[in-house]
């Protein structure tokens, strides 16, 4: 191998990811290994992301998107629905002072119109309090499906070629990435998943098509800083090839 290729490839190794995504997995499971309700466990969970958060802004990272609510959840039942709206409500009234505090910049992603008024103005304001800030991007996937997010995308372009502002030969896959949530973001670098599960479920499909994985069986409540940075360091010891050859053809 070339010393020019041989550089490329060291580069790609013992750096920390730029953007982290985890797939928060477990709750239900915790709260059932402790005789409570299931919406303990989502409460217990938040203790988890405010670790998190504090874990990637320590490390610098520069974005992390948290799957909170997927679009399937709504099949939950009704009463563990109400409770984690609730609960995302008190979040956005308690967390957001501290998160703008710490310089971090909150966004939500998927379809908040789904929402009752009264949290969407939640989002709202809690993202307009934050905008400016140029820390950590923290990404709540709330109500976001993977195939929601290009189907949305698909139809913004298709509103293009119908205004003539594009032809579909002009369609290219930059194209429909600046239409996918997180565009303007670095791209997803490594996927978290706890809770002992092995599957993306519906979350950002295009986005983590390069991404690395890491799978715990640890469940989210007991997620914590030593779970995170032994995630870091299995990210370290992977070998980047975003579709390229490995060392010596293989």
């Amino acid at each position: 191998m070339s010393s020019k290729n041989q550089l490329k490839t060291d580069d790609l190794r013992g750096e920390n990811p730029r953007h982290v995504a985890i797939i928060m997995d477990g709750n239900g499971r915790w709260a059932k290994n402790q005789g409570k309700l299931r919406i303990s466990g989502h409460k217990a969970g938040v203790k988890s992301v405010r670790r998190a958060v504090k874990f990637a802004v320590s490390h610098k990272l520069d974005a992390l998107t948290l799957y909170a609510f997927s679009s399937e959840n709504w099949n939950r039942p009704p009463q563990e629905v109400m409770a984690l709206m609730e609960l995302f409500v008190w979040v956005l009234d308690n967390e957001v002072k501290n998160l703008h505090k710490n310089n971090v910049r909150l966004r939500i992603i998927g379809d908040v119109t789904r929402f009752n008024a009264r949290l969407q103005e939640r989002i709202r304001r809690a993202e307009e309090l934050t905008q400016q800030n140029n820390g950590l991007t923290l990404n709540i996937a709330a109500n976001y499906g993977g195939r929601w997010d290009i189907i949305h995308g698909v139809r913004k372009i298709a509103e293009q070629v119908q205004d003539g502002l594009i032809r579909p030969d002009q369609i290219e896959e930059g194209t429909l990435c600046q239409h996918l949530c997180l565009n303007e973001l670095t791209p997803v670098d490594l996927v978290i998943r706890t809770g002992g599960e092995h599957r993306i479920s519906n979350f950002l499909l295009w986005q983590v098509a390069y991404a690395e994985f890491f799978f715990t069986d640890v469940l989210w409540p007991d997620f914590d800083e030593q779970v995170f940075e032994g995630a870091l360091n299995a990210f370290a010891q992977r070998e980047r090839r975003f579709g390229g050859a490995a060392p010596g053809g293989a």
